[in-house]
């Protein structure tokens, strides 16, 4: 049984994923635009692994955490996205209980993730630009396998408390989630209890994993920039830069999308709800998208393996 708002005796089994409030006769257009963007982000990253496991050049520790980072994105499209598409084009609102928390556990968990998989990525361009000589030493294969789980477990560690912590509270009043994703507070905020809890535990995991990781990776580009200036030589400048460019432009971003989305969600009424809304299902669907475009375009190495793919 589903409970309906204010019946207080049942309890809810299921939620309703009304997605944009103030909308709900116009938000399906906007599939216009989220579909197309799923297709690109899907088959981008698709390319984009194929092309690294294909070609025997790019068998190396930077290609491999960038397959790493386009998996993540995958799956990050793939719980969110497709569940949005849903609602807009067939009214699919019903979420069961369990897929409700199983969401907000993958969100929770795959956005730091990446932002852990940038933060090594970061790293492994401070030691090619400032250490190129103990670069073979040090951004080994074996690197790579710890990094993955250094990603994992710190994550998943850190992370999993925010759906446990919700998924405990009792719900017994509305189940009307005025979102498109289980968004933490979205689905707690309907509880019967004191949420205040899973308010606190999740802007200390959030600014702790996530702010960590963006000190760190401004941290190396700064060392970076300091040993690219004091180069002589011009086309070791523009060739360092060229590389670090891309990285670069999709951290800044992932983490500007993403400051813009907390800043505009704690401005609570001063904001329409729907503009927080639109930015989180945007940011689990144009990074995604963008990652392996701009890694293809700008990176001589996989443009080159994406010919060879496609001429077979």
């Amino acid at each position: 049984m589903v409970s309906t708002p204010n019946n207080t005796g049942t309890q809810v089994t299921e939620f309703l994923m009304i997605c944009f409030p103030g909308m709900q006769d116009t938000q399906h257009w906007l599939s216009v635009i989220l579909a197309p963007l799923l297709v690109l982000a899907l088959a981008a990253n698709f390319v984009l692994l194929v092309t690294i496991h294909q070609e025997a050049s790019l068998h190396e520790p930077m290609y491999y955490l960038l397959a790493i980072l386009s998996m993540l994105d995958v799956i990050i499209c793939l719980t969110v996205i497709p569940k949005v598409l849903l609602i807009f084009w067939f009214n699919m609102k019903p979420i069961s209980f369990v897929g409700c928390f199983l969401q907000m556990f993958i969100m929770n968990t795959f956005l730091p993730m990446e932002s852990s998989t940038f933060l090594v990525m970061a790293y492994d361009r401070y030691v090619a630009i400032c250490h190129p000589l103990r670069y073979p030493s040090i951004i080994t294969e074996q690197f790579v396998i710890n990094a993955a789980i250094f990603i994992i477990f710190r994550n998943l560690l850190a992370t999993l408390p925010t759906p446990i912590l919700a998924a405990r509270l009792n719900y017994c009043a509305s189940n009307v989630v005025e979102n498109c994703i289980c968004a933490n507070i979205s689905v707690a905020k309907l509880s019967c209890g004191d949420i205040r809890l899973n308010k606190l535990y999740q802007f200390v995991s959030v600014w702790c994993l996530l702010g960590s990781d963006l000190v760190l990776i401004l941290l190396s580009y700064c060392f970076i920039l300091r040993v690219v200036m004091c180069q002589q030589s011009g086309g070791t400048v523009t060739k360092a830069m060229s590389t670090c460019g891309s990285h670069l432009i999709l951290i800044l971003f992932f983490y500007t999308l993403l400051l813009v989305f907390i800043f505009t969600n704690k401005a609570g009424k001063k904001i329409p709800p729907e503009i927080p809304i639109l930015l989180n299902v945007l940011h689990h669907l144009i990074p995604p998208a963008l990652n392996p475009i701009v890694y293809g375009v700008r990176t001589q190495e996989i443009k080159q393996g994406i010919i060879k793919l496609f001429k077979f």
